[in-house]
């Protein structure tokens, strides 16, 4: 029997009295804490296998009209009160240098991949062969 989620971690727009302030995080019930079946509005299911990648079981949700707690929202930084009000907690500069630091280590990742991806490729093209010529003989593509 596998493992059963009673929630979800997941990124929201947070809309309050028809105003959107944006993304923010929220911990979504997503199954009964007792029959582990979906809540109302709440799609749940399995992908499939993935071919090579069979030790990963993912599935996916889809969330109809689903209305999150407040209580549910990840409130650090930005809050919401009781009465609904919406305010941030501590220096905004925070979370924008949070993002800047994210994204320069992917734009890092992503360089440091691509040159192993290029030095495998090309020590491969080194080596194979493809193609016939005129006496029938394969041709290096390098």
């Amino acid at each position: 029997m596998g493992v059963h989620c009673t929630h979800a971690a997941l990124f929201a727009q947070l809309i309050i009295d028809n105003k959107n302030h944006g993304l923010h995080a929220f911990l979504v019930p997503v199954r009964d804490p007792v029959t582990f079946k979906p809540l109302p509005g709440v799609e749940v299911g399995d992908i499939g296998p993935k071919q090579g990648f069979t030790t990963k079981d993912n599935g996916y949700v889809i969330f109809k009209n689903t209305r999150i707690p407040r209580t549910n929202m990840l409130m650090k930084f930005h809050v919401v009160s009781k009465e609904g009000k919406y305010s941030l907690q501590g220096d905004e500069k925070i979370s924008y240098a949070t993002m800047l630091l994210t994204r320069s280590a992917i734009t890092t990742v992503v360089a440091n991949k691509f040159s192993k991806i290029v030095t495998i490729g090309t020590r491969y093209s080194l080596l194979r062969r493809q193609f016939k010529d005129a006496k029938g003989q394969e041709i290096p593509i390098l």
